[in-house]
């Protein structure tokens, strides 16, 4: 499975003297998102707690770039968080990096201004029984969290191939499933045979 990204939510972004902070949730628990009209995801609380402490999280803009902040940088320029609610993020940026210089008239502007997070999703479930398939994420691989101009859903088409690829795989276990059975019933038919003899 490859690398997704989703997001849209709004930042708070506060330039002091000598710092820019950037706050907000990247993801929210328990909310069905649209993903191009393919599929709903909802992501589970719980989702986030193994790799808030064992990914190492890049801060970006629109998920590309070098790093404006780190949660393993060792000064707690990037500080990730799972509560009640989703994946919270505080970051402090230097407000004397070029980089951050350069983003900062739009961030205030508001041009740039909503979180977004990459991820690859290790455990999930799909239920096809209604109408719109709905993808439960419950742990993921976290890669980036960034500020994004546009909240698009750009990882729908590698997450329609997600869902392409459960399907698969759901149809080859059912049909080795039936092959099993098959092939039980027919040895109990050959034992109750012999055993009529």
């Amino acid at each position: 499975m490859q690398r997704e990204i989703r997001g849209g939510l709004p930042a708070e972004i506060r330039a002091e003297e000598d710092t820019v902070k950037v706050s907000g949730y990247a993801a929210v628990f328990n909310q069905a998102a649209d993903i191009g009209d393919y599929f709903r995801e909802i992501i589970h609380p719980g989702a986030f707690r193994a790799a808030i402490t064992r990914d190492d999280v890049s801060f970006l803009i629109n998920h590309a770039g070098l790093p404006l902040a780190r949660s393993r940088s060792g000064k707690g320029t990037l500080v990730l968080s799972e509560d009640d609610h989703g994946l919270k993020i505080d970051t402090t940026l230097d407000a004397q990096d070029p980089d951050v210089m350069r983003i900062v008239p739009k961030m205030k502007r508001g041009d740039l201004d909503k979180m977004s997070f990459a991820f690859r999703a290790t455990r999930q479930e799909w239920d096809e029984t209604g109408e719109i398939p709905i993808r439960h994420v419950y742990e993921l691989d976290l890669f980036d969290v960034s500020v994004v101009t546009d909240p698009a859903y750009s990882g729908t088409e590698i997450g329609l191939r997600g869902l392409e690829a459960y399907r698969a795989t759901r149809k080859a276990q059912n049909f080795h499933a039936a092959q099993t059975r098959l092939r039980m019933r027919m040895n109990l038919a050959l034992k109750e045979r012999e055993n009529g003899k």
